[in-house]
């Protein structure tokens, strides 16, 4: 409560129950000196010449102004001050910082293999200390993962390597999802998904949740691998990390799925005459103009 409040509350006591200006005080732990204290002078004159100020400098807040007050030789509290200067409805209204936003691209409904792989790293280390990446791909339908690449680096050409590998095998899928890493934009990237007429979907930067399905699967993979292994190379750590993948895709049950394993599921998503997997001839639909105009642009970029 501020003084105006306490000052009413000791009126109304007085007035009520007659008691002294002291008691009063005490009751509601007011001063006596706030109680009997009286306004000096008047602000009429601070007001104008606050006014006046505002309208040569109107993007000048109250500080700016109280310092321009002093500099004119007049000493006045910076409280009072600000007080005037609200009373006086001279607040300087700012706008709201103008922020891009992006918005996240609509989820679209999966319903076979081979419509939407998710990419990602994870960084784990050796037991000399060096630093080693593991390159994640997985299938978002039946939640299958067909390599988990690990090494100490990863330029964007062992990537297209390692999807041209399971390209192969699979077949090619639709889309690629995948965060703004330096490996998942270089040009020789975006020419080869181009090349390829496959759609890729960029994230959100700073929004991990768009790519949810790695996410987990990262999870997974760092509670019951890595942080119950030890590497002592590079060599040691991709001869202990693939047979945890193996586990995964055939005998992991997995909670989403039903608590099959992944294999099983996308058998039994196949002999339910689900399209389980994109042959590499299969470009799906013909592009329209505008997607046309962008793997043109994609295309002409990376030539150069």
């Amino acid at each position: 409560m501020g003084l105006v409040g306490l000052r009413e509350e000791v009126r109304w006591l007085r007035g009520e129950y007659a008691t002294s200006q002291r008691r009063a005080c005490g009751l509601v732990e007011m001063a006596e000196s706030s109680y009997r204290y009286q306004p000096r002078g008047d602000d009429e004159e601070l007001r104008k010449r606050l006014v006046e100020l505002a309208r040569e400098k109107p993007r000048f807040g109250y500080r700016r102004l109280h310092v321009l007050l002093r500099r004119k030789g007049e000493r006045v509290n910076h409280k009072r001050g600000y007080r005037v200067y609200r009373e006086a409805g001279l607040m300087v209204r700012r706008k709201g910082r103008q922020r891009l936003r992006r918005g996240g691209p609509v989820r679209a409904l999966l319903t076979a293999a081979n419509q939407e792989w998710v990419l990602d790293f994870l960084h784990d280390a050796v037991e000399s200390g060096r630093a080693i990446r593991v390159l994640s791909v997985v299938d978002a339908y039946t939640r299958e993962c067909p390599v988990l690449e690990a090494d100490t680096s990863f330029a964007s050409r062992r990537v297209t390597r390692v999807l041209e590998r399971i390209v192969e095998e699979r077949g090619k899928p639709r889309a690629l999802r995948c965060d703004n890493g330096p490996e998942f934009t270089s040009r020789h990237f975006l020419a080869w998904w181009v090349e390829r007429q496959i759609e890729l979907r960029h994230i959100e930067s700073g929004r991990p949740m768009q790519n949810g399905h790695v996410e987990s699967f990262h999870g997974r993979l760092r509670e019951e691998c890595l942080n119950l292994s030890w590497f002592r190379n590079l060599f040691d750590a991709r001869e202990k990390i693939e047979p945890w993948r193996k586990e995964y895709n055939h005998e992991r049950p997995h909670s989403s799925l039903g608590y099959q394993t992944p294999e099983e599921f996308a058998r039994a998503a196949q002999g339910c005459g689900k399209d389980a997997s994109h042959s590499p001839g299969d470009d799906g639909p013909p592009p329209s103009a505008r997607e046309t105009e962008g793997l043109n642009f994609v295309s002409a970029i990376a030539r150069k």
